[in-house]
């Protein structure tokens, strides 16, 4: 490679630390602010030099770097941040932006960068997507459950359908206080604000799934994966022949078990949660299909509650590790251009 640089990255600015191999010299600054046009203005230095190499850390912010790096013709390396943090070693001096860069810089001209799988645009844009309506759902979840308390707070008996044109009703006749009403009537006026984000967003969501080769062989084969959550699991596992096994799938979901034991100690296990949350969420949303006794995997899910002393929150995991597994195997027999189509 003739450049081998590294990018450090921040709101206000972006660190740069590059050296030119043939010659040893390096650079080192910032570029201020940190957004597209100024970093696209900076590299039109490298205009014409090849063997361009630059690593960038993969935090909230990568995605325009990398585009920008690549539009320049540059090799893009996207490193692992936990794995990044560990290769710096217990600190022994103070960190700084430009020590990070330089770390970064030397990790890739050593071949010792952690990469991580750049996801292409279309996979970026379907995680944006399924993210803003996992977000909308929660924000609506939230007043729902706010309006829900202000109600019982005030001793109004629980209106389990407070949506419907029959709950609506009934609340002008329950007594509240002048603040609780107006709690309520705002709660319920961003609930069916948000109810509208939701239905356009799912609409184009459910119709970008079904055109998705990928997605439609999820729909097709897994039971309780409908168009939406088909769209979640596919737009966070990717490209899954980056795994070895279905048990890194797993890993990746952050629904295997983890054990601590040493000697005659042994901890109870528990989920390490170090992946996705939102491929959790929709794995488990799909795997609580289960419980119904037309699902090909209720009588697993029946065997696991018995064995955990009718645990249904244990039993339901069991068969999310079971769904990511088979998602991984249906999207691994995909042909490369299909699966992105």
């Amino acid at each position: 490679m003739g450049i081998v640089g590294a990018f450090d990255i921040h709101r206000g600015q972006l660190t740069y630390d590059y050296v030119r191999t043939e010659t040893g010299e390096v650079r080192r600054g910032q570029i201020r602010p940190a957004d597209r046009q100024h970093l696209r203005g900076w590299l039109t230095g490298f205009q014409g030099e090849e063997g361009v190499a630059f690593a960038v850390e993969a935090c909230t912010g990568w995605r325009y770097v990398a585009e920008e790096l690549r539009r320049a013709g540059c090799e893009v390396h996207l490193a692992e941040p936990a794995e990044l943090s560990e290769k710096r070693g217990p600190k022994k001096r103070a960190k700084t932006d430009a020590a990070d860069a330089r770390h970064s810089r030397e990790l890739l001209q050593q071949g010792r960068t952690p990469e991580s799988w750049i996801p292409t645009t279309e996979i970026l844009d379907a995680r944006e997507m399924i993210r803003l309506y996992k977000d909308l759902m929660e924000e609506r979840g939230s007043w729902l459950q706010r309006i829900a308390a202000t109600l019982f707070h005030q001793g109004v008996a629980r209106l389990d359908r407070v949506l419907s044109p029959t709950g609506k009703a009934l609340l002008e006749d329950v007594e509240l206080s002048p603040t609780g009403r107006r709690a309520v009537v705002v709660g319920l006026r961003q609930v069916e604000r948000l109810s509208e984000e939701l239905e356009v967003l799912g609409k184009e969501i459910r119709k970008r799934s079904v055109e998705q080769v990928a997605c439609r062989a999820l729909i097709e084969t897994q039971y309780g994966v409908g168009p939406i959550l088909a769209y979640a699991i596919w737009a966070e596992l990717g490209d899954v022949r980056r795994f070895s096994s279905s048990s890194d799938a797993v890993r990746y979901a952050g629904i295997d078990i983890t054990v601590y034991s040493s000697d005659g100690k042994r901890s109870k296990g528990h989920l390490s949660r170090q992946g996705s949350s939102l491929l959790r969420w929709a794995l488990y949303e799909a795997a609580m299909h289960a419980s119904r006794a037309s699902s090909p995997d209720h009588a697993y899910y029946a065997n696991v509650k018995a064995r955990r002393q009718g645990d249904a929150e244990l039993a339901i995991q069991s068969v999310a590790r079971k769904l990511v597994r088979r998602c991984y195997h249906t999207l691994r027999e995909l042909e490369p251009v299909s699966a992105a189509a």
